[in-house]
């Protein structure tokens, strides 16, 4: 019969010492690793607080993640709620506040292995839409866990496009109550995490209705389940919709309501409320009410997406400088194979995209808290750019981050398609980010119209109207630029001056040339509407140039403030080089079109990036110690950072429950499969 493995360990063997493989990497580095560290986390004392979360986190055995490679979907989801339960129950142990950095370097070291995050997105609409009453109280009872929120936009039959969600909440004036419904099979709600199972209220999206007239979508607090035993309330069917291509830890739900009533007070009223007699009155902009959605995207940015990237590039290049395939001369031995200019050419532009991606994050997230408290007083000046900011960026950190943590995972070969490695995780969370919270084509195309506005802004002709002052992130489009770039040699390409300027000129470029097609489309005869449906793709096109621009702007300009670290800003400047010539070399076409590049610069701008990557290379692994990512963090047996990849990568493998239990097809299956070829007696 088939009998199970036994397990055996080596860990005695090996546990003890850092692979000199990895060893030799770090020794005699060119710059302080634990300064740039300290540098990420934004001061020493972070970084000492963070250590000393990690530590307490990671001491507790039921904040284990190794067991969670093996577990069906069920298992880890209640894994999930008790990892959530547990940090609830040891946050208010010590004085843990909900917002607290504690809290954040808590989740962080959890690499979102928990449930109840959708809580934490309910509550951020509640406290953008709602006012001051409401936050009072429902911001208590969801801070309390005395209720369960998720935040349901989302519906069978539309996402991104908000305008278009089908749910109805038609107020009736004889009870002052809205009553919610879900007038059609695709307006059923459809995605939003935690609600198959575990929420008891929801901040439903619906399309207002009020004396017969449509005020479009408003925020809604709905019970979705009993109190007092958690079964579904009336006229609600609420379920889990099954498994996903990764996040299963997660229970996505769907939402079907028929005519659910809630109270007038339900509806989150900072920015418009409907009176008792039906009467609608609108405090802000209509766009206001993505507010509570423009909250979570920047906060995705640093926590739920390039958390990402950054890992799948320790694991790989730590991988790659303790796996040795092929020579690079006959007589040599097999060499590691980061000395590869092609595993170079795959890895390095990855780590430069988390360096500058993070740096990016920061520079908008202090936009955003800048901002945010204005938008709440009702000044909404700011809230067109940080609008176009904030979708840009999520589209833009979500695409690069799920290529980049998918061409990591090829970068390690046949070991990175095992889920051992951390890869497929990775890879899976990645890809997920490029729909949830906003699909990225439609998020590039809102930030489109912002820069075509802004482009046309500045054609006003002289003696109409004054034109306001263009935002802080489009004034670049007059700014006066070269029409050719000046460089003469490969080494003019390190200077940072002429690289944003090439990204300036051919994203200014790109965002008049989609404005002029949409305009001569107009001038024909085609309605604003046609018109910039024929011309999308030159949008997107624009809109990604200028997001590239903008990151390779924050990242220079956070590279010149580190004057004082003259290493490290020595080692960040060559990232910064390399993040931005990597990009005009992808985009080839747009920087040669009008001749601002010619093809001898072209060639000279590739030399520059190859000449980089053996200069990166030496200090790759210094760069990615320096995420200071724990082992528990990252859940990987190839990027531990001790590099004994192999050894733990056995021993991992014989905690697969198939090697300890008997073998189900046995029996049934292979041995009379076996024996039916034996002869006949």
């Amino acid at each position: 019969m088939g009998s199970p493995v036994h397990r055996v360990s080596l860990r005695d063997t090996w546990s003890r010492q850092v692979h000199p493989d990895i060893d030799s990497e770090r020794r005699s580095p060119s710059f302080s690793v634990e300064r740039l560290t300290n540098i990420l986390d934004g001061g020493i004392a972070n970084t000492v607080l963070r250590r000393k979360v990690e530590s307490i986190i990671q001491s507790d055995p039921v904040f284990n993640l190794k067991k969670l490679h093996f577990m069906t979907r069920d298992e880890l989801y209640e894994d999930a709620v008790q990892k959530r339960f547990h940090l609830e129950m040891l946050s208010q142990s010590l004085g843990w506040s909900e917002d607290s950095p504690e809290r954040i370097y808590a989740i962080r070291v959890l690499a979102g292995y928990l449930n109840l995050s959708l809580h934490g997105v309910a509550m951020n609409a509640i406290r953008s839409l709602g006012s001051d009453e409401q936050v009072a109280k429902w911001g208590q009872l969801c801070k309390n866990f005395q209720i369960i929120t998720t935040y349901a936009q989302t519906e069978l039959g539309h996402g991104t496009y908000v305008q278009g969600l089908e749910t109805e909440a038609t107020y009736d004036a004889a009870t002052q109550e809205f009553v919610i419904h879900s007038p059609t099979m695709t307006s059923i709600k459809w995605w939003p995490g935690d609600l198959g199972r575990s929420v008891t209220h929801a901040v439903v999206l619906a399309q207002l209705i009020c004396l017969g007239a449509r005020h479009g979508m408003h925020a809604f607090i709905v019970p979705i389940r009993s109190l007092e035993d958690h079964t579904p309330l009336p006229g609600i069917t609420v379920g889990d919709i099954g498994p996903k291509m990764g996040l299963n830890h997660i229970d996505n739900g769907f939402l079907r309501l028929n005519h659910v009533r809630v109270p007038r007070e339900n509806m989150l009223s900072r920015f418009a409320e409907v009176l008792p007699d039906g009467t609608y009155q609108r405090l802000g902009t209509q766009q206001i009410n993505y507010l509570g959605m423009l909250v979570t995207r920047v906060q995705l940015l640093c926590s739920g997406i390039l958390p990402s990237l950054q890992k799948a590039c320790i694991i790989a290049v730590r991988y790659s400088v303790i796996r040795h395939q092929s020579r690079l001369r006959p007589s040599d031995p097999e060499a590691k194979i980061l000395e590869f200019q092609t595993q170079q050419q795959k890895l390095l532009p990855q780590l430069a995209v988390s360096y500058a991606f993070h740096f990016t994050a920061t520079g908008l997230l202090e936009f955003f808290h800048s901002s945010y408290s204005a938008i709440l007083k009702k000044d909404f000046s700011l809230l067109p750019e940080l609008h176009a900011l904030s979708t840009g960026m999520k589209a833009m950190f979500a695409d690069f981050c799920a290529q980049g943590a998918e061409i990591c995972r090829r970068a390690c070969g046949g070991h990175g398609y095992s889920k051992l490695s951390g890869l497929p995780t990775l890879v899976t969370q990645a890809a997920a980010s490029c729909t949830y919270e906003g699909e990225n084509t439609v998020l590039y195309l809102q930030l489109a119209r912002f820069l075509m506005k802004n482009y046309l802004q500045t054609q006003v002709s002289p003696g109409s109207i004054p034109r306001k002052p263009l935002p802080q992130s489009v004034m670049y489009l007059v700014t006066p630029k070269p029409a050719r770039c000046p460089a003469q040699t490969a080494a003019d390409f390190l200077r940072p001056d002429v690289y944003t300027t090439a990204w300036a000129y051919v994203s200014a470029r790109l965002i008049r040339d989609a404005a002029h097609h949409t305009q001569t489309l107009m001038r024909s005869g085609l309605d604003q509407h046609d018109a910039w449906n024929q011309t999308a793709v030159r949008h997107l096109q624009a809109a990604k140039a200028h997001c590239y621009f903008i990151t390779v702007k924050n990242f220079k300009e956070a590279v010149e403030k580190l004057d004082n670290e003259p290493e490290i800003q020595r080692v960040l400047q060559r990232l910064c080089h390399l993040y931005a010539l990597h990009g005009i070399l992808t985009d080839t076409g747009d920087f040669l079109h009008d001749g601002f590049l010619s093809g001898a610069q072209v060639d000279m701008a590739r030399t520059a990036f190859l000449e980089l990557l053996p200069l990166i290379r030496k200090d790759a692994i210094l760069l990615t110690d320096a995420f200071d990512c724990t082992d528990h963090c990252l859940n990987s047996a190839l990027g531990c950072y001790d590099g004994h990849a192999y050894e733990r990568l056995f021993e991992w493998a014989q905690n697969s429950p198939a090697n300890t239990q008997e073998n189900p097809a046995y029996k049934k299956y292979i041995r009379p499969l076996m024996q039916s070829w034996r002869p006949k007696l």
